[in-house]
């Protein structure tokens, strides 16, 4: 077996870590390390699900339009996902039902402009998944 790379964890620049770990804590996240400096110049976060992501100090201005990237996340309660953020002050789209992920989506952004879009997924979605995943499997044979 060859040697992988494991533990995928999103380091970002940001402007402020303490605010962006209040933030990530409205989604779910803990701190489980930082530098232990005033102001902190790394933090790490995790999730229970085993999503992690790192905040770095940025030492310039942060220019998100200029990433090419977006945060995807899921929750088993969408509604009620975006009622705690919005009554948390968070900025949120209403919930949308895309082609893609009819269960419905919502849109925000960190303090840094980060693009961030969470799906709902519960266990209708998680059981249509697997049984799709077998019948491809099924095919594959």
């Amino acid at each position: 077996m060859p040697v992988k790379a494991g533990y995928y964890t999103p380091m970002l620049h940001v402007a402020e870590i303490e605010e962006s770990i209040r933030f990530y804590e409205l989604l779910g996240f803990t701190t489980i390390d930082t530098d232990g400096c005033r102001p902190l110049g790394w933090a790490r976060l995790h999730c229970d699900d085993g999503s992690a992501v790192m905040f770095l100090r940025a030492e310039h201005a942060i220019d998100s339009s200029a990433q090419a990237f977006m945060f995807y996340m899921y929750t088993p309660d969408l509604a009620e996902l975006r009622e705690h953020l919005v009554g948390s002050g968070v900025k949120v789209s209403q919930i949308g039902y895309p082609e893609y992920m009819p269960s419905g989506t919502l849109n925000l952004a960190d303090p840094d402009g980060y693009k961030i879009e969470i799906a709902h997924w519960g266990k209708p979605e998680q059981d249509a998944w697997q049984n799709r995943l077998k019948s491809r499997a099924r095919g594959l044979s």
